[in-house]
């Protein structure tokens, strides 16, 4: 890759690991588009770095508060708002992280076709409508139970079909279970910590096994402009979803879909 393509890329993870438009999705783009070959395993590792840091950096508050309200729960043995967050994230996460460990090679080879992902961007997208204009949206982030974190964990592991969207089914779920637009959004990011922190580390063991030569400077190119790039993108979201609700990011994904249907048919 050359600087452009670095920017390019680390901008588009930047912008799609959060919003409910499906990062796969766009990640195939420039190389229907522009010929552009696979970023490579380094460049994996960097954006999710990234954005990793990104999310951990905004949710930095409610990432100290929850970890002080685990270790008072645990030395006290009584439950606290934090610690019941705590918890239901980590429930939350169990269902994508089994369904990663025992499905990746399979979706790596079988599910990763452009047509595929274009009617994933579509279907869901039109859940995710279905479930703003029907939600109830009278749940708080205090509501968190642990059985609906594992129902909202549930649908986060069909963000292994490539073109789901992890953000947009976990928010989709949550509305579904009547959450505030707000509330869905946060646990959803939430969410997202422990998985994108064990799928770079397992990308980071692969790069230290492999021969590959890396270029350093690119690789500092990508980390910071996904990080920058994720951390305005989470920080403007959550500022305009009570206001736009999703139905931008329904229609966007209508158009995605079909853009890529169009590569198909062509």
């Amino acid at each position: 890759m050359d600087i452009f393509q670095a920017l390019v890329l680390a901008l588009i993870q930047g912008l799609t690991e959060f919003l409910p438009i499906s990062s796969s999705a766009h990640l195939i783009l420039p190389s229907k588009v522009l010929g552009w070959p696979d970023q490579g395993l380094a460049f994996d590792v960097a954006v999710h770095v990234g954005t990793l840091a990104a999310v951990m950096l905004y949710f930095k508050k409610e990432l100290v508060a929850m970890s002080s309200g685990s270790v008072s729960a645990l030395s006290h043995k009584s439950w606290n708002q934090e610690a019941r967050l705590t918890f239901a994230v980590i429930i939350g996460t169990i269902p994508a992280g089994a369904a990663g460990f025992i499905l990746n090679d399979y979706v790596d080879e079988y599910l990763r076709f452009t047509w595929i992902i274009a009617t994933t961007t579509i279907i869901f997208g039109l859940l995710l409508w279905y479930a703003d204009k029907t939600a109830l949206l009278s749940k708080e982030e205090v509501h968190f139970t642990w059985q609906l974190a594992l129902v909202i964990g549930m649908a986060q592991a069909l963000a292994l079909i490539p073109g789901t969207s992890r953000s947009g089914i976990t928010i989709t779920a949550a509305l579904l279970l009547g959450f505030n637009r707000e509330s869905a959004a946060r646990f959803s990011f939430l969410l997202s910590i422990p998985l994108i922190l064990a799928g770079g580390g397992l990308k980071t063991l692969d790069l230290l096994e492999s021969s590959v030569a890396v270029d350093w400077s690119l690789i500092a190119i990508a980390v910071v402009t996904s990080a920058t790039v994720a951390y305005l993108t989470i920080r403007v979201f959550i500022s305009l979803l009570d206001k736009v609700g999703m139905m931008p990011f329904v229609i966007y994904r209508l158009g995605l879909g079909a853009v890529l249907l169009g590569f198909i048919w062509l």
